[in-house]
């Protein structure tokens, strides 16, 4: 689980942001879980193993918990460092932070970690920030080939294959009615204690090939499992089986439903973050209105 949040500087720690890519396929999720392989486990033990330099004393904050088979391109995390004490004989020279170069580290880390996880950035995240509670927004793509053959075998680990013939159009038809500030309640698992009221900014189904579809989607956050079950919804109004009018009824009758995509064709490409000076407000602003963690 997350650690519970704290300001960057608290109790002299410094606040790094990392940027991070992985392929789900061979993990259980992103949270940290007993007896099973996780994205945060991995990203910590490699953390934790550093060559002599800022330690880390506590675990690290994700934008959005990924579930089992659910990939990521653009994952940010933060983690919270205790400094270094400067000019210390033997040890790597530190910045004005006590921080370590962090291009040295990242490659370090790298070279820790398994092939499929990444550190793509390192650098000392600006007062305010909280991966989690400071992002505005999350994007994620899903990919489907409706191909009469299936998927190309070599992107069978990031793309749905669909035996059906998908029309973008009443994809996008069916879209429209989910957009803007709703009550999501049919669409996730709902959590004790968790709204399930989102701001759904994007979601647009574009064909790429032949055969190979993708849909771009975009909120303020989303809850457990929100992203699959819109794709799946539309999904069957895309190969004719529903109506354009089913998506949109199905939110308005708060009672959740059970068509979920399958993991394996969802990405995380990028969240994003207000101007510096708004870090902290928004994340004061979000942890105001949201305690269960986000999708």
């Amino acid at each position: 689980m997350d650690e519970p949040a704290t300001s960057p500087g608290e109790g002299g720690l410094v606040r790094l942001r990392l940027d991070v890519s992985y392929d789900g396929t061979n993990f259980s999720g992103w949270a940290r879980q007993p007896g099973r392989r996780t994205v945060q486990a991995c990203l910590e033990e490699a953390l934790h193993r550093q060559p002599p330099g800022a330690e880390v004393p506590k675990s690290v904050v994700v934008a959005g918990r990924t579930d089992a088979g659910v990939h990521a391109s653009g994952q940010v995390v933060h983690v919270d460092v205790v400094p270094c004490e400067p000019d210390v004989p033997g040890r790597i020279p530190v910045d004005e932070h006590g921080i370590p170069d962090l291009t040295r580290m990242r490659g370090r880390w790298n070279k820790l970690l398994p092939a499929d996880v990444r550190v793509l950035r390192a650098q000392v995240a600006p007062d305010g920030f909280d991966a989690r509670f400071s992002a505005i927004r999350r994007h994620y793509r899903y990919r489907v080939s409706d191909a009469p053959w299936g998927v190309d075998p070599l992107r069978r680990n990031d793309t749905l294959a669909w035996g059906r013939p998908l029309s973008t159009d009443r994809m996008n038809e069916a879209a429209r009615s989910l957009l803007g500030l709703q009550d999501f309640a049919a669409y996730c698992k709902q959590r004790e204690g968790g709204t399930t009221i989102r701001e759904l900014q994007l979601l647009e189904w574009t064909r790429i090939d032949e055969h190979l579809l993708e849909v771009h989607v975009t909120a303020d956050a989303f809850c457990h499992s929100m992203v699959r079950s819109l794709v799946g919804v539309l999904l069957h109004v895309g190969d004719g089986r529903r109506g354009v009018d089913w998506p949109g009824a199905v939110l308005g009758s708060r009672r959740r439903e059970s068509t979920v995509a399958p993991a394996h064709g969802l990405t995380l490409t990028a969240v994003d973050y207000p101007p510096e000076e708004e870090l902290a407000a928004r994340a004061e602003q979000t942890r105001n209105v949201r305690s269960a963690p986000d999708r």
